[in-house]
């Protein structure tokens, strides 16, 4: 896999439906993806592409480790190239009390590709006592989108924290 390639390839394609299509492709040998990205070594965030309409990003969750859930408010692509995800997705109540609840839920496992439309508030868990790594693509410029989160306790509802998200994964790496 020549990473510069699969992200001009993405670009080319536009809509989320075509960049799946090149997505699954690349997936398909997750051992050449490994090669290009490198073995994950600790969790993070790794930015493989950032502009105003697509955002590719390297994400290494730590194991066992856990994202509250919390919405993007653009379209996105997820895909597994070693170890699992396990996915909550969550619907806003509309009434007093908690924010959200559990609608739905996925499993991704390598090979896999989850399309997230633009509205989906979901949670993360890597149930592996191992690192996961995944590309997850955004149709758009993902660090400047103003998004929500929800407290994993509570399920109130509050502005995406970049810093808290930061915090999760140095936390998981402590953990290694």
């Amino acid at each position: 896999m020549d990473i510069e390639r699969f992200i001009d390839d993405c670009r080319k394609a536009g809509s989320q439906g075509a960049v799946r299509e090149v997505f699954e492709k690349a997936l398909e040998s997750p051992a050449a993806v490994m090669k290009a990205l490198g073995e994950p070594k600790r969790a993070g965030l790794t930015k493989l592409h950032v502009d105003e309409n697509l955002t590719i990003l390297n994400v290494v969750w730590g194991p066992n480790m856990t994202i509250m859930p919390h919405n993007h408010e653009m379209w996105a692509l997820i895909g597994i190239y070693t170890g699992r995800e396990d996915n909550i997705f969550w619907k806003r109540t509309g009434t007093p009390g908690p924010g959200v609840k559990p609608v739905n839920a996925c499993t991704l496992l390598e090979k896999e590709v989850a399309t997230l439309g633009k509205d989906i508030i979901h949670s993360v868990n890597n149930p592996l006592g191992r690192l996961t790594g995944a590309i997850h693509i955004y149709g758009g410029q993902f660090f400047t989108q103003p998004r929500r989160e929800w407290d994993p306790e509570t399920l109130a509802e509050g502005a995406y924290s970049s810093e808290k998200t930061i915090r999760l994964f140095e936390e998981s790496n402590r953990r290694l």
